[in-house]
């Protein structure tokens, strides 16, 4: 059986990027485990609610890939040098790692995205999350879902079921 880690923030994550993609994870029998910078109950943005361990916790060899969710609270609580850290372990073991919304930005600041193809959330009035990605050696592209290795970004939560299809496709492939 197939499992995945799925971190979320603690506090705002967004919901549809965490729910819609576990639901479809869970309805082809891959097992998802959720983390978060906290142990206990998290809370989504539009009021979701699941317990988490601790990402402390996460023993990378048990994984086939890990997810990182976006939403308010990602850069927050997410974008540090424990979560960095991690997220270069799960590349080093050659692991699918994949984001959704804000959170590459969080893989762009581990390194992860340099040379490689990405996208992030972004709209007309807030381009700061393509800059970092830029400033971090991504090639940003203004697609919905893009694939580069086994690095999968999405843009946000209008992405979240084709972002889970995606991840299932390069699980199985």
């Amino acid at each position: 059986m197939k499992k995945i880690a799925y971190i979320i923030a603690y506090k705002n994550f967004r919901d549809e990027e965490y729910f819609i993609p576990r639901e479809i994870l869970e309805g082809l029998d891959i097992k998802v485990d959720t983390y978060s910078d906290q142990k206990g109950k998290a809370r989504g943005s539009e009021g979701g609610d699941v317990l988490v361990e601790n990402l402390k916790d996460i023993k990378v060899n048990d994984y086939d890939g890990v997810v990182v969710a976006g939403g308010g609270g990602a850069l927050k609580h997410l974008d540090n040098d424990e979560v960095r850290s991690l997220m270069n372990e799960f590349r080093e073991k050659g692991k699918l790692i994949s984001a959704i919304c804000i959170a590459p930005v969080i893989l762009a600041r581990a390194g992860l995205l340099k040379g490689k193809r990405a996208t992030v959330w972004t709209s007309g009035l807030d381009k700061s999350a393509v800059k970092i990605l830029k400033k971090n050696g991504a090639d940003y592209v203004d697609e919905d879902i893009v694939s580069d290795g086994k690095i999968i970004t999405a843009n946000g939560p209008e992405a979240a079921k084709k972002f889970g299809k995606h991840i299932v496709a390069n699980l199985s492939g």
